[in-house]
């Protein structure tokens, strides 16, 4: 990760393009230290979290063998940690949200409280793909956005929303060419730098509490509901199958 500060604008990259920003605990540890760290600084009157390269994040880091009890475990606390960073800082937080935003990177763009995309981009809960349910309160975060109905689309059938289906569906607040996205972004995020810190501060608790009320409640759920999804036979099979590049054969074990 990345971190710059410039105007009381504290920008935190994810700087992995190799392999799309994918995350682990360490990474998602890391932005959540720093959007703590910024709740305490007043000189931080706005905090984006941004992707190097052609995404903003791919997810877990399924990939290299990773432990199925330690490893992913340790990425779902550091997720819902850093969710929770966001949503209770008192400082407005910006997504751009470039390229791919999947998996656990739906989550964390999505516990922000704007989110600008490039035409380009789209939306991916991946989970089911590998026998796995949305976690990083994605549960409550996605379906506060666009309903149930849509979060269920979503979720048991893991189609990708384009960046234009998203703003239409009410899932992202901008979108733009990638040509006119970071003079978008400067916009925005100098608006807010600009503001009132305070009224911001009372008007993101406020929307929070009435529309995201549910969220620890569903982090908890989706802690239960994960921890036993990964010691199954078909979270082996299909993160074999997500290495192997092939379609897994879930057996229901």
């Amino acid at each position: 990760m990345r971190s710059s500060t410039e105007d009381g604008v504290l920008t935190l990259t994810l700087d992995r393009p190799e392999r799309l920003n994918a995350v682990g605990a360490d990474d998602l540890d890391a932005l959540a230290d720093a959007v703590e760290r910024a709740s305490e600084d007043p000189q931080v009157r706005v905090v984006v979290l941004a992707g190097e390269g052609r995404a903003f994040c791919s997810g877990a880091d399924v990939g290299g063998g990773a432990d199925r009890s330690a490893g992913p475990a340790a990425t779902l606390d550091a997720a819902e940690r850093l969710v929770m960073a966001i949503t209770r800082a008192p400082r407005p937080v910006v997504a751009r949200a470039r390229g791919a935003v999947a998996g656990v990177g739906v989550s964390v763009a999505l516990a922000c409280d704007l989110v600008l995309c490039d035409e380009d981009s789209y939306l991916l809960l991946a989970f089911t793909r590998i026998g796995l349910m949305p976690d990083g309160g994605a549960t409550a975060t996605v379906a506060a956005s666009i309903g149930r109905a849509r979060a269920m689309r979503m979720a048991l059938l893991a189609d990708p929303l384009t960046a234009r289906e998203a703003y239409d569906a009410g899932l992202v607040t901008h979108v733009a060419s990638d040509a006119e996205l970071p003079a978008l972004l400067e916009t925005v995020v100098r608006r807010l730098a600009a503001g009132p810190p305070l009224a911001f501060a009372a008007t993101k608790k406020a929307f929070n509490a009435a529309t995201l009320g549910p969220l620890e409640g569903a982090l908890e759920r989706e802690r239960r509901g994960q921890t036993v999804l990964l010691r199954t036979a078909d979270v082996a099979e299909g993160m074999r199958a997500f290495t192997e590049r092939r379609r897994p054969v879930f057996g229901g074990a």
